[in-house]
């Protein structure tokens, strides 16, 4: 089956082997100075979690719609669209929409981190964090199957157990390392409850050109692409 047949079929089949699946990044990013930012972050999340003031996590196309809405993570926004411009999901990755927001000066060594990464041009760029030993309910992020999102998830340490799932399965994939690019709406995530402080980061964007180069993208279910991607590689996460 090529690569486009395997992307046609993606969506709502996901027993035909793509899923679940991620890429990991760390190849691409400085993952030791990524994990020197682990105190400098638990930090400043302490401040907040004292403040007790950040939006709610929402998760709105849940698996299980019995879960919660609102499963109690919080988020800090280190960018936000420009005034003026209303929020929506699809547009993570119009660049020129986003803006810098105030939390971001609270987060200088992350944003220099961040402006290092294999991004052309950055849109959305959050926090998510919890202190409660919260879970996050499996969910997809939307429902466009045209639309693939370019972006890199990352954690500092291991205590966010996070996972890609197999929904006609129940079969889960931990992430292993400390960076993940996964197909948001062909599969469900989530994350499992975790001790202490548990945190990630997610930066949306466009890649460079040397990134996407090997990318398989296609205009069929192009939502499908990281999982194609990871498929291509041999199934090397």
């Amino acid at each position: 089956m090529t690569a486009a047949e395997r992307q046609t079929n993606g969506q709502g089949e996901a027993g035909t082997g793509l899923y679940p699946s991620y890429v990991s990044m760390d190849e691409f990013i400085d993952v030791e100075g990524l994990r020197e930012l682990d105190g400098y972050i638990t930090q400043r999340l302490n401040d907040h979690i004292d403040r007790n003031s950040d939006p709610l996590f929402l998760n709105q196309h849940r698996l299980e719609k019995g879960t919660p809405y609102q499963p109690g993570v919080r988020e800090i926004w280190l960018t936000r669209t420009v005034a003026g411009t209303p929020y929506n999901y699809l547009d993570l990755d119009k660049t020129e929409l986003w803006e810098f927001t105030e939390a971001a000066s609270e987060f200088t060594l992350l944003v220099d981190f961040i402006k290092r990464l294999p991004f052309s041009a950055f849109g959305r760029m959050l926090l998510i964090y919890d202190d409660g030993g919260r879970t996050v309910p499996a969910h997809r992020d939307h429902e466009e199957t045209d639309v693939c999102h370019e972006f890199v998830w990352m954690r500092t340490n291991m205590r966010k157990p996070f996972y890609t799932l197999n929904p006609v399965t129940g079969e889960k994939k931990y992430i292993e390392g400390h960076t993940a690019w996964f197909d948001t709406v062909n599969q469900y995530h989530g994350s499992d409850a975790g001790e202490g402080l548990t945190f990630s980061i997610r930066v949306d964007g466009r890649f460079t050109d040397e990134i996407r180069g090997p990318i398989p993208f296609d205009r069929a279910n192009s939502a499908a692409t990281p999982a194609i991607w990871a498929a291509e590689r041999g199934g090397r996460a």
